[in-house]
């Protein structure tokens, strides 16, 4: 494939004149030499980058999602849905991990914006009393004015439309669910200290114990969203007999540590101890765990096709709240005794 050089020099035109030709520009150019121009780069097999259009443009076929940890497989799922709805509209996907840090989204946002990304999808959680917030909603506004379209997957402060699912709401039918098969005291290991994500699935779980007079047997037990943290915690409450009746744990990948940590334990689940999450990713599945369905590969897709659209707008009021459905597996069962 030719360079834009050789393009230039075949036309007998200066380079910038073959750039503004081949990259869409408004500069005023003779038709004759336009003509000849995009003849040349067709018998050359030229095609300008698609970086070089957008800068002209002043918009690309690009769309950022940024992710809190790009290893946890929640994200791998809305990345699909995302992918899945792009790849077919000729747009192209970019992956970016930001550590749950707000300071590296807003230099993720300012990266999209370099690079006149059509949209940014907010995929990640944010932090209770974030002193980050004004902020990221600054920098979102001014992605904005530039004439990107901003998505949020879950209910953040950055005035930006929203498509989600109630993580609260979820976690309060799988309680609720756990409470049905006669549990009453059970065990909660939160998600990672301080994010938005945490509280509301935290919430949840306290809401439906309270709403059942169950408050005073209510425990929560500090945790994350990783295998590990749900190891630990359940090593812990094994260390500290009498076990709960049952473990809910914030998501799945933690509780299939919890759960790990109990057979390697030789209790027995469900027959002792029923044990559920979150999400219903791939692992819970290949596990047995009971479980809250998310529609995570719904979240990402729809989040993509009304940033394709351009009726979509940046309505700052618009929510749209995706519905969860309980999986009930073989890690749970009726209470014992």
């Amino acid at each position: 494939m030719s360079s834009l050089v050789e393009v230039a020099r075949a036309a007998g035109v200066s380079v910038s004149t073959a750039s503004r030709v081949l990259t869409g520009s408004s500069h005023p150019i003779s038709a004759k030499t336009r003509a000849k121009v995009i003849a040349v780069a067709e018998e050359l097999g030229y095609s300008p980058s698609a970086l070089a259009r957008a800068l002209v443009s002043r918009s690309s076929r690009l769309i950022g999602v940024l992710v809190s940890d790009i290893v946890n497989p929640y994200f791998s799922v809305i990345a699909r849905g995302v992918d899945d709805v792009t790849s077919r509209a000729g747009y192209v996907t970019m992956l970016s991990n930001v550590d749950r840090r707000t300071t590296t989204e807003i230099n993720r946002l300012q990266t999209m914006r370099d690079y006149r990304a059509a949209g940014v999808i907010f995929a990640g959680s944010g932090h209770v009393d974030d002193p980050h917030a004004p902020e990221l909603a600054k920098a979102v506004r001014q992605a904005q004015d530039q004439g990107l379209q901003i998505m949020s997957l879950t209910m953040r402060d950055i005035g930006c439309p929203v498509v989600t699912a109630d993580s609260q709401a979820a976690a309060y039918a799988v309680t609720d669910h756990l409470i049905s098969l006669g549990h009453r005291r059970i065990a909660f290991i939160e998600g990672p200290s301080g994010m938005i994500a945490s509280r509301q699935r935290r919430d949840g779980f306290l809401a439906c114990m309270s709403d059942a007079d169950l408050a005073e047997s209510a425990r929560c037990h500090p945790g994350g969203f990783d295998y590990e943290a749900g190891h630990t915690a359940a090593m812990r409450l094994i260390a500290h007999p009498p076990l709960p009746d049952a473990i809910l744990a914030a998501n799945d990948e933690a509780a299939v540590g919890a759960l790990h940590a109990l057979r390697q334990a030789r209790i027995d689940v469900p027959g002792q101890i029923s044990v559920a999450g979150m999400d219903d990713l791939r692992v819970a599945q290949f596990v047995g765990l009971t479980t809250v369905s998310l529609p995570l590969y719904e979240m990402g897709a729809m989040a993509a096709r009304r940033i394709i659209d351009a009726s979509s707008g940046t309505d700052s009021t618009a929510l749209t709240v995706l519905s969860h459905r309980l999986i009930p597996r073989e890690t749970t069962g009726p209470r014992q005794g």
